[in-house]
């Protein structure tokens, strides 16, 4: 499983209001400069391999593979000097990169 904190379903929910629908999804891609990467995006549609989570009106999916590389992280909305991102704290990667999208195990 995933932990999403309020600050994430806070930003997720103000995103939705301008997308035309409210499943959020979170993946897990091949590329970036240590080998994976999060991918965030909203979908229209539920793939029958997908996790799903409901927050309010808000459904997060996540499909079986990402699943296998995220379970057990923590999605946060950060809002710093830095900027504003989501950020995922995965206990089985190995290495980040400085940006902190990319990762290996």
């Amino acid at each position: 499983m995933i932990d999403i904190t309020e600050n994430a379903i806070k930003r997720i929910k103000d995103i939705s209001t301008k997308q035309e629908s409210n499943l959020f999804r979170i993946s897990v891609d091949g590329g970036g400069c240590q080998g994976f990467s999060y991918k965030f995006s909203f979908d229209k549609i539920k793939r029958s391999d997908d996790l799903e989570i409901k927050f309010d009106e808000i459904t997060v999916l996540i499909d079986k593979t990402s699943m296998d590389f995220l379970d057990g992280s923590k999605l946060d909305f950060i809002n710093d000097l830095l900027g504003s991102y989501f950020k995922v704290s995965n206990p089985k990667a190995s290495s980040t990169c400085g940006c902190g999208t990319s990762f290996s195990i």
